[in-house]
Formats: structure tokens, sequence, C-alpha cells
């Protein structure tokens, strides 16, 4: 044990002879489809809940096996009283960042439900600060795990391949579904649909490609007179290779279909989902048309087995606070182009580069 109580982390490759301790902060959805999966791995443990709602506090309490006296109304309150090596920020979009910060002061490990944050010097705060420490900050974009997307990404790695047109689209029924709930209230979701669902599409599209935005357009209908929280959203990428992607997002459908094209001259990636079921995958060439490779059939990794992974091995996660910035800046030049006249916003590269990712450090 540290002086702080809180158990020690190991160095990376090594293996410890207790489970890592994580506390969740937040007993929603996030906090309990993700917490369970910490239930249910071997070398992790939910040590400690906290949620503001006393009622959830409870549920979600019995649902995790978290101790009665482990469960906490206030954030602090759990991380000064447990010793945890880890949290799970499954909160509102705009708690990430003090709650992020909290966790970086104890030193401990985090795994932050997308967005990384709503504001982009906060972003970028976090970032900095992420390369300064040994601990993982991971964030919460499930689509790096999935076969098919990590299957585009080998693509565009390529020396001879760069996607030069894209287009993606998702569509629920958000709107309906979560009118008067914390996503349709800015001052907890930072915006709509957009900083919703649609930060995965961003975010697939981003990580996939490897592209550098260079600036962005959009035109919302938004749900409120402030022009906070938009319901339908169409979204231009403008990138430094010369490259430009489509999005278009609606939160007004009955029900949920997710569709991604990456084209360059010699053909294009295809992924398709319906109802939050991984992408279906399919290639298309000039010369022999339409096919669907074979892609591993291995299990894929939750959430939590790729933190814990990260923790032990000591490498970069799946999904970096880089990669959290990246999405932001995209969705705040949006925003911005949206609630002007609609005119491209240029996106800093300091913030989209890949070039910027730091390498990852070994513990001492």
């Amino acid at each position: 044990m540290s002086d702080s109580g809180r158990s020690d982390t190991p160095e990376p490759g090594s293996v410890r002879s207790d489970r890592l301790r994580i506390g969740v902060v937040g007993g929603g959805y996030i906090g309990t489809t993700v917490g369970e999966t910490f239930v249910e791995h071997a070398d992790a443990q939910v040590a400690a809940l906290t949620d503001i709602d006393e009622e959830t506090l409870e549920t979600a309490g019995v649902e995790l096996g978290v101790d009665p006296d482990s469960r906490y109304t206030e954030y602090e309150s759990m991380l000064d009283s447990e010793a945890l090596d880890a949290v799970l920020v499954g909160t509102p979009h705009t708690l990430h960042y003090d709650q992020i910060l909290a966790a970086f002061e104890r030193d401990l490990h985090v795994l932050c439900d997308k967005p990384l944050t709503t504001d982009l010097d906060e972003a970028r705060e976090l970032v900095s600060l992420d390369r300064e420490r040994d601990e993982v900050l991971m964030i919460g974009y499930q689509r790096h795990l999935y076969q098919a997307f990590v299957r585009a990404r080998e693509v565009w790695a390529e020396d001879d391949r760069e996607p030069r047109w894209i287009t993606a689209e998702v569509c629920q029924d958000w709107v309906d579904r979560f009118e008067d709930t914390w996503r349709q209230d800015p001052d907890l979701s930072g915006g709509g649909y957009l900083y919703d669902t649609g930060s995965h599409l961003l975010d697939c599209v981003l990580w996939s490609t490897g592209l550098t935005p260079e600036a962005v357009s959009a035109d919302m209908t938004f749900l409120d007179d402030r022009e906070r929280v938009d319901g339908r959203a169409n979204v231009t990428v403008r990138f430094t290779n010369g490259a430009t992607a489509s999005f278009s997002l609606s939160g007004e459908t009955p029900c949920m279909r997710e569709h991604v094209r990456m084209w360059d001259e010699r053909g294009a990636v295809v992924l398709d989902s319906q109802d939050w079921e991984p992408s279906e995958y399919a290639e298309i060439d000039d010369e022999s048309g339409e096919h669907r490779p074979h892609l591993p059939q291995r299990g894929r990794q939750s959430k939590a087995e790729a933190f814990v992974e990260a923790i032990r091995t000591g490498e970069r996660p799946t999904a970096t606070a880089l990669d959290g910035l990246r999405v932001t800046a995209v969705t705040e030049a949006a925003y911005q182009s949206a609630r002007g006249d609609g005119s491209f916003v240029t996106v800093d590269p300091a913030d989209v580069a890949l070039e910027s990712e730091a390498p990852i450090r070994q513990r001492e």
C-alpha cells in the first residue's frame, strides 16, 4: 500500500497478487453496463460507487455488488475514503473534466466515457497533463475495439492508400427517447445529438482514417431557441490532404442505423450497423467489385479488458486523450459554424495532428 492508502500500481508487464480496485462514478447506463464487465474481469473488482441520486446509488450498488459502506453520494468522498487504483467515469459530459482532474490528483487510472470533455481548452489541458503521467487515461470509444473499424484502419495505414471522399451517417429515436433527460440539458450534455451519439461517428472516421481535419462547416436543426441542443446535424470536414467527409446525423428516426463509406481511387471500405450491433464490413475495389474479407473471429475485447490490459502492459490505450481532443475540436468547430452562418471554421492543427501523440512512456 502507498502512504495514501491506495494500492500501488505494478510495473508494466508485472502481475499483481490482487485485483485492480475500480471506483465507478455514476450509476446510470455506462456505470452499470461497463461496470459489470469489471465485475466479470478476473483481474478487477468494483470496489466503490458514487452517484448523487440515492435511489440510483442503491440500485446500481446492488447490481455491481458494492458494499453499502462503499457507496457515496459525493465523488470526492469516495476518492478520499477508498483505496482505489482506477475510476470509471460514466457521468454527464460536462462533468468529465473536473472528475478526471480529481482522479489525476490522486494518481489514478481513468476510463472515461465519451466525449473527453465539451470544452476545447479543457480537452487541451487534459491531453497536456496526461502526457506527464504514467497512469492510463482511456476514452470510451468502443468502435476502436470492433474488428470492422480495426480492419478499416489497417487499410488506410497502407503506404499507397489514403481516403479522399467519406460519407458517414447515423440515426436513432434520440429526440423523443431522451426528452427531459440530462442528454438534452446543455448544462450537462454540452450540446445535443452531435455531442452524444454523433461523437462516436466523428471518432470512428477520424481514428480509422488517421486524417488531419483543417476546417469544419455545419448546419443544424436545434430543439431550443438558444440553439444549444441539436436534434439533427449535417457536418462537412475538410482534411489537410484535400479529402472531405460528410456527416449526416438525425435523432428523429424510429430506429438506429449507421453507415460509413470511405473511398479512394482504388475503391472503398464499407461499414454498416443496426441496433448498436458491431458493424458489418465490406471492401470495394475497381477490379473485383464488392467482397467481404474474413475478419478474425476471436472474441472482441470489452472496454474493461482493454483498459486493464493497458494498465498491465504500460502500452497506449485503444482510445487516447488525443483521440478525445480531436473529436472535441471538430465538434466545437461544427457548433460554432452552425450557430453562425454555416461558413467553414478553421481547426487548430495543434489540436488534431496525430504527430502530436506522445510516445508511450514506460513507468519507472
